[in-house]
Order: structure tokens, then C-alpha cells, then sequence
């Protein structure tokens, strides 16, 4: 783990919680120390304050999803949801507001962790020119790798299995987060980032489908019938209309 975080209380007891959980804990005080610890050693997770000295929490995350893919954790003193979700757009996995429960951080780290454990065995997935493959963690689109973050995975993976029905949001925070509870505009972030990386026009998405009043629906039938031409694509239009996010709730 590494834990990056200018309050030295706050580095220590993160740190101190996580090493009792049985994991090696390395720590930086700003930005370019974290980066250069990265680059030395790469973690299998970075706990990451979004107010640092110099570099800030959101470059630093910027620039270790240029370097491959990492969990990221970040601990904001914010309370504007605004923040939150721009850490989440610039590739955060998870975040939690300060102050916080040492305990829940540490659950929070293993839930992501558990993620990023290869799926022995598991059967590729493929729909509407995805192919998502568990046990490698490689998705791609039209034979082209998809640079996705570890939630962005799961989602496509979770919608792909499960193609043609709709989900609400808490239904998606429980079955791919694996959390009970937790702000729902998490899910709505992922969404909106996933739509930009699968669809062929985010704008007019035809993938991951926003369903009025309930929450998405992966629909691979929907690009199959765009894909054959006029007609489809009529058909198509005529039974669709645009929705935004805040009509759904979701």
C-alpha cells in the first residue's frame, strides 16, 4: 500500500490501521514523492489526499493511470460533492471524506482489493463488439485493449452478463461495489466514464441505456439493429427518446 497524505496524524493512522490488517504500508508527504515511490515500486493500492502540497491529489492520480492501471483511494476534507466526483472522473476507484473511520477505510481497501483478484476460470464475455475476459482483467472493443479503470471493469463485466435487464443504482453499488450503502452518484460517474470509452457516440448511447425512473440497461440488441443499417436505425429511433440523467434518478 501506499498512503499519501501531508498530515502527518493522519498518514500514521491510516497507515498504522492498515498494517494491523496484515498489509506493507509505504508513505509519501506530496505529490512528486508519491509519484517517484510509484514509479520505484508499484503498489497494489495508493490511499490518496486530494489536498497535497505542490502536485495535487488529482494530478497525482492523472498521472499513475498513465502509468498503468492502480487502485486509488481517495481521502478528501471536502464536503462539495463536486470534488468527490471529479476525483472519481479522473480515475478514483472509491473516496471517503474526512473525517473517517480508520476501520471503514481499511473495509473499503479490501472490497477494492478483492476486485483486482483474477476470476479463476471464468468464461470470456462478448456482446455487440466488446469482449471482456475476467480471468486476464483485458477488455477490449473491435479487437482494440480498452484502458479501463478497476470499477469501469466490473461495471462492463456486471452489464455484459447480464445484457437486457435494468438495474437501479443501489442495485449496481451492491452487485459490483459490493457495498450496502454509499452516494449513488459513484455509480452515475462510472457510468458516464464507461459510456465514453464503449459507445460510439457517448452523447447518444446505445450500449448502457439510461431506463426512466429505474436506473441502465445494457442492451447489445439495440447496437446490433444500428449496425444493420437504415432501417434498424429508424426502428431505433422511434422507440427511444432523450432522458438525462436527473429525469432517471440515476
Amino acid at each position: 500500500m501506499l498512503v499519501v497524505d501531508d498530515d502527518p496524524t493522519v498518514a500514521e493512522v491510516v497507515s498504522g490501521y492498515l498494517e494491523r490488517a496484515g498489509y506493507l504500508v509505504d508513505r509519501a508527504a506530496d505529490g512528486a514523492v508519491a509519484l517517484a515511490r510509484a514509479a520505484a515500486h508499484r503498489p497494489d493500492l495508493v490511499v490518496l489526499d486530494l489536498m497535497l502540497p505542490g502536485i495535487d491529489g488529482l494530478e497525482v492520480c492523472r498521472r499513475l493511470r498513465a502509468q498503468g492501471p492502480v487502485p486509488v483511494i481517495m481521502l478528501t476534507a471536502r464536503g462539495d460533492e463536486d470534488d468527490r466526483i471529479l476525483g472519481l472522473e479522473v480515475g478514483a476507484d472509491d473516496y471517503v471524506t474526512k473525517p473517517f473511520s480508520p476501520r471503514e477505510l481499511v473495509l473499503r481497501v479490501e472490497s477494492v482489493l478483492r476486485r483486482t483478484r483474477p476470476v479463476p476460470a471464468a468464461r470470456p464475455l462478448r456482446a455487440a463488439g466488446l469482449a471482456v475476459d475476467p480471468s486476464a482483467r483485458r477488455a477490449t472493443k473491435n479487437g482494440t485493449e480498452l484502458a479501463l479503470t478497476l470499477r469501469e471493469f466490473d461495471l462492463l463485466a456486471f452489464f455484459l452478463k447480464h445484457p437486457g435487464r435494468a438495474y437501479a443504482r443501489e442495485d449496481l453499488m451492491r452487485e459490483v461495489w459490493g457495498w450496502d450503502f454509499g452516494d449513488l452518484s459513484t455509480v452515475t460517474v462510472h457510468v458516464r466514464r464507461l459510456r465514453g470509452k464503449v459507445e460510439d457516440d457517448p452523447a447518444r448511447p446505445r450500449l448502457i441505456q439510461t431506463v426512466w425512473g429505474v436506473g441502465y440497461r445494457f442492451d447489445d440488441t439495440e447496437a446490433t439493429a444500428g449496425q444493420t443499417g437504415a432501417t434498424g436505425a429508424a426502428r431505433s429511433a422511434g422507440r427511444e427518446h432523450p432522458v438525462t440523467e436527473k429525469e432517471t434518478g440515476a
